[in-house]
């Protein structure tokens, strides 16, 4: 089995799906940069990459590999979870057998719905907590079917993770577009990353999971420092448009994204610590001192 030609016929499931090779790379839960050193030859296709891509293109793993479905040839997962070509083994890749009829597609496929259980059931539970029945349970199949296209713990992990940063991106995207003036747009940046709503709480106590694990994985800790780089990147620029609107004072603007974004950080771990109604430690409280502290550090004074 040749790699290019692997790549090329992901590049046709890529277009037929008619988005873009960074949308199809969200869809399948793996990082872009991944996705585009696969199709250009130089990084093979693992064995649960192409499984999420057969299931998102809607086709057969076999067509992916140029077998037909059920061929003696297999493709199989190497030592470093690569795809190579030999005859079945054990590990060959196959949809999982289910015991019941099919149920239809999930929204988004498979994976995403795979992903997004996981998310849910690490806010419910922690990460530690969770198993792959309790995830197979909530989409609705089988842990064969979870293998299938997450091998281990450390791949659902490493999706749930990407998962949620580019969610936390998009609604960040989505609620500042149009936004021109510097100080309404930080103001509603703190408004997204206050817990108010149950969605807001569940997000941030898998960020404190993920918090956690991102101490003990070299790949999670990898995603925490690309996320956060990101983060205060956007933070940043928002204060340096500001300082040149005349809204924020001449600050250096990613001093000031660091201890913004720490203090969001740090006021929310004890929003989220804490039984909620208790005075002075609810979103309000935090969402309170947050301005406070753009006023006093931030914001230009008004000239007289």
């Amino acid at each position: 089995m040749q790699q290019d030609e692997v790549a090329a016929r992901v590049r046709q499931v890529i277009d037929a799906t008619g988005v873009s090779a960074r949308e199809f790379a969200r869809r399948i839960v793996i990082d872009p940069s991944k996705l585009s050193r696969s199709l250009n030859g130089s990084r093979r296709f693992t064995a649960a990459e192409l499984a999420r891509i057969a299931d998102i293109g809607g086709v057969d793993v076999g067509r992916l590999i140029g077998t037909t479905a059920g061929a003696a040839g297999g493709v199989t997962a190497g030592a470093a979870g690569e795809v190579t070509g030999g005859a079945a083994t054990p590990s060959t890749v196959r949809s999982p057998s289910p015991s019941r009829s099919p149920s239809p597609s999930p929204e988004g496929g498979r994976p995403l719905q795979i992903v997004r259980e996981t998310v849910r059931l690490i806010a419910e539970r922690g990460f530690h907590a969770v198993r792959v029945a309790d995830i197979a349970a909530a989409c609705h199949t089988s842990t064969a079917a979870i293998h299938y296209h997450f091998p281990g713990r450390d791949e659902l992990l490493e999706a749930a993770v990407r998962w949620c940063m580019d969610e936390d991106t998009r609604r960040r995207a989505e609620a500042t577009a149009g936004t021109r003036h510097a100080g309404d747009e930080l103001r509603l940046l703190i408004e997204l990353q206050t817990p108010r709503t149950e969605q807001q709480r569940r997000q941030w106590c898998v960020w404190l999971d993920l918090w956690a694990e991102a101490a003990r994985s070299t790949t999670v800790g990898r995603l925490h420092v690309e996320y956060y780089r990101q983060w205060r990147g956007t933070v940043a620029d928002v204060i340096r448009r500001g300082v040149g609107q005349g809204v924020f004072r001449p600050v250096d603007a990613d001093g000031a994204a660091l201890a913004l974004t720490a203090l969001i950080d740090g006021l929310a771990s004890q929003v989220l610590a804490t039984e909620p109604g208790l005075p002075g430690t609810g979103a309000p409280a935090m969402h309170d001192a947050l301005i406070a502290h753009v006023d006093a550090c931030l914001t230009a004074p008004v000239s007289g």
